[in-house]
């Protein structure tokens, strides 16, 4: 049985695999120390516990993202459901669904992190902690720290609306784009935040936003039952 996939759905699969390889090839060129040496050094990161950083970045950061959620959860509550009056703009059970992905998005990404054995920048040796660079790759070998720290969960507080783009793009091209935007520009400052803290490496924010993207890519394309129409046969 030969897999047709639709113009849009190769697109999709195209970038993620673009993305994928720009990731492996971040991560063997080694790229992640050069940069975090660029902020700290052997008596740590100088901006690790500065209130914007902590505060304003990182838990803010995570309270913003769970107020966001709730206006969703309100407006898909709120919203027509199909099978009424025409419906412009997706429906309730389309927006819960995104919400729904954006869920295995907020689970699968700290799960990974919680049975990772790869320890922050801020615990390894050279800026001041204990543990030795060990590529987050090699889960045979140890790096002596207390681990559980990749991929970034904190940027997930954003890259997990990456399902807003693929909702609207169907119904709103527009306005998918804007959250497309939002949700990049959002991430990128919250991996920022926690990079220039010492608490992840570029590479952790990166990978969080490739898996949040090709989670929400695979709901896009998963197959869907038929929409009820107001036709009883």
């Amino acid at each position: 049985m030969k897999l047709q996939l639709s113009t849009r759905a190769r697109a999709d699969l195209a970038l993620t695999l673009l993305a994928l390889a720009a990731l492996l090839a971040w991560d063997a060129g080694g790229w992640d120390l050069t940069v975090m040496r660029q902020f700290g050094n052997d008596a740590g990161f100088a901006w690790r516990d500065t209130w914007w950083a902590s505060r304003v970045l990182h838990d803010g950061g995570r309270w913003a993202a769970w107020a966001l959620l709730l206006v969703l959860a309100w407006t898909a509550a709120r919203a027509p459901q199909a099978g009424g009056a025409p419906v412009t703009g997706p429906t309730g059970a389309e927006r819960w669904r995104w919400i729904a992905a954006m869920g295995v998005c907020v689970l699968v990404v700290p799960a990974l992190k919680r049975y990772s054995g790869t320890s922050c920048p801020w615990d390894l040796s050279e800026f001041g902690g204990v543990a030795a660079y060990v590529s987050h790759w090699d889960i045979s070998a140890s790096d002596g720290g207390p681990g559980h720290c990749f991929p970034s969960g904190h940027a997930v507080a954003a890259f997990a609306f990456f399902g807003m783009y693929f909702m609207w793009r169907e119904h709103d091209p527009r306005r998918a784009r804007v959250w497309l935007a939002a949700v990049g520009v959002a991430g990128l400052v919250f991996g920022g935040g926690q990079l220039l803290r010492g608490a992840h490496f570029p590479s952790h924010t990166l990978w969080s936003a490739w898996l949040c993207w090709t989670i929400s890519a695979a709901a896009a394309h998963l197959p869907r039952t038929r929409r009820w129409r107001a036709h009883p046969a």
